[in-house]
């Protein structure tokens, strides 16, 4: 596969596009270069594409949606059950490959490429999903049925923090709907997402069926105006996502943006206090903070105050690394910007007045000294009208709130502008029955520090954390991807009888 990286890569290949079934080299003459977070290797260079290929692409995918809508369902069914089997022969390559370019560690890296699986499995029950509705004589003779049928051209636009997992949110629900898409995968870490799109390939996808297209802005802007694309599915930063859900929808495009986050665990003194704690520890600092679910901020209710101490020690013992090597547990951020987002934001911090209990600003990494690296980095004492807690930081930095009440926490919570996730630790099933009613936010977990939902139930989010009415997979994918025509028939016998005319809107 041309995007997978071997042992000693001295080469730096450009990342091809995908239009009709071919590798094509792009004629741009913007490029970006792909580079490991933890040593500054570049490992690629990827092409902004021009206006003329993304045009190709799109239509490459209507030419292909012609014959495609009407490919029976079995048929697509057996490509996802052939791209999950590849995709399990290969996971333990890619995840190599998404290590090197994104920094997360070899055992999360395959998390990343699981979760995704996890969706491709899902998507080989099509058969079930995309079912429509029947209902027998709803009068005279008269029968209702809905068809779910497939909408076209869809495109998916995905971020660096996930390069395996939300690119297959996207498109194999699509295709397998019966739509063709057009994918543009992060410009900061796509080989692992183009090695999945090679694994699409060799499952059977047609040509045009799925197609790849690079860049920034221009292309995703092209992606959201033009006539032929029906869809768009969008996970990133707010301030993007904002921009694609207002401009797409102004070009009529149905549109689903999943956008930033300040998830809050909330813990309660009666918490299993080792348990809640590995959970902050472990949801506030993996993947170096990158994760649109991740702890941020700690919520301690009452005495569980006095957790604080513990949570300190054990955020420190957490050995970051490069990713590649084993027992680490933070990795580097994806970039030198990311990096220095970070700092400014812990300075901030410090500066409003937040009491500092953990700093990783200064970690070093032998043979590592050009990395991106931020240590866990633990704040206390913050307010809700610091820097630190009304940004999303996106970094190894964990916040910590105190409250008195679990009402006071819920309203805590509910003020912020952000309902992506949240938590709950107690061992009270009353207090936990409160939680989840009254939270405001999408996903709720229940002595789980990161709920992002299986498959077959919709990842939701909510508020300033998501524009649209549908989420990126389950039941609710299928909705959006699909439209619902309805049919209401008539048969008659040659005997029948003449009713006459009727003026009426009533059936008979």
């Amino acid at each position: 596969m041309n995007a997978s990286l071997t042992p000693g890569q001295t080469k730096v290949d450009s990342v091809k596009l995908l239009i009709d079934g071919q590798w094509v080299e792009s004629k741009t003459t913007e490029w970006r270069d792909v580079v490991n977070p933890a040593t500054q290797q570049v490992l690629a260079r990827v092409p902004f594409a021009t206006a003329e290929e993304v045009d190709a692409a799109i239509a490459a995918g209507q030419r292909a949606f012609k014959t495609w809508r009407d490919t029976p369902i079995g048929a697509r069914m057996r490509i996802m059950l052939k791209l999950q089997a590849l995709i399990r022969e290969h996971s333990k390559r890619i995840a190599v490959t998404l290590s090197a370019e994104q920094g997360k560690t070899i055992a999360d890296a395959e998390g990343d490429i699981f979760r995704g699986l996890e969706v491709v499995e899902h998507a080989c029950s099509i058969g079930t999903l995309q079912m429509g509705e029947f209902a027998e004589n709803v009068a005279g003779g008269v029968d209702t049925y809905t068809l779910r049928q497939p909408i076209g051209v869809c495109a998916g636009i995905t971020p660096f923090n996930f390069p395996a997992m939300i690119p297959l949110w996207m498109f194999p629900m699509a295709i397998v709907c019966g739509n063709t898409f057009v994918l543009k995968p992060s410009e900061q870490d796509p080989l692992s997402t183009m090695m999945l799109v090679e694994l699409a390939l060799e499952a059977g996808v047609p040509a045009g069926v799925l197609n790849v297209v690079h860049g920034g802005k221009q292309v995703v802007d092209a992606l959201c105006t033009h006539t032929d694309i029906k869809a768009i599915s969008f996970v990133g930063s707010t301030e993007v996502g904002t921009h694609v859900y207002n401009l797409a929808g102004q070009h009529g495009k149905r549109v689903q943006s999943m956008m930033g986050a300040k998830n809050h665990a909330v813990v309660l003194p009666d918490a299993n206090r080792t348990q809640t704690l590995n959970a902050l520890v472990g949801a506030g600092f993996g993947a170096a903070g990158q994760r649109c679910m991740a702890t941020s901020v700690a919520v301690l209710v009452g005495k569980a105050r006095e957790w604080l101490p513990e949570l300190k020690a054990l955020a420190a013992k957490l050995k970051v690394n490069a990713g590649s090597e084993p027992g680490t547990d933070v990795g580097p951020l994806i970039s030198k910007r990311a990096k220095e987002r970070v700092l400014g934001l812990i300075e901030s911090g410090i500066k409003e007045g937040a009491t500092l209990e953990l700093d990783g600003r200064d970690v070093q990494v032998p043979g590592y000294e050009q990395g991106n690296f931020v240590g866990p980095t633990l704040f206390s004492g913050v307010t809700t009208d610091m820097q630190i807690y009304t940004q999303e930081i996106f970094g190894p930095v964990l916040v910590v709130l105190e409250v008195d009440t679990l009402d006071e926490a819920i309203a805590l919570v509910n003020r912020n502008p952000f309902g992506n996730g949240t938590g709950l630790f107690t061992q009270s099933g009353a207090a936990a029955r409160k939680f989840q009613s009254e939270i405001d936010v999408g996903q709720v977990g229940i002595n789980i520090p990161i709920p992002v939902p299986v498959p077959f139930f919709s990842f939701t989010g909510s508020r300033g954390s998501k524009l649209g009415d549908l989420g990126p997979y389950g039941k609710q994918v299928v909705q959006f991807y699909t439209q619902t025509k309805t049919v209401t028939a008539r048969w008659f016998d040659d005997d029948s009888v003449n009713d006459g005319v009727n003026t009426t809107i009533s059936l008979r």
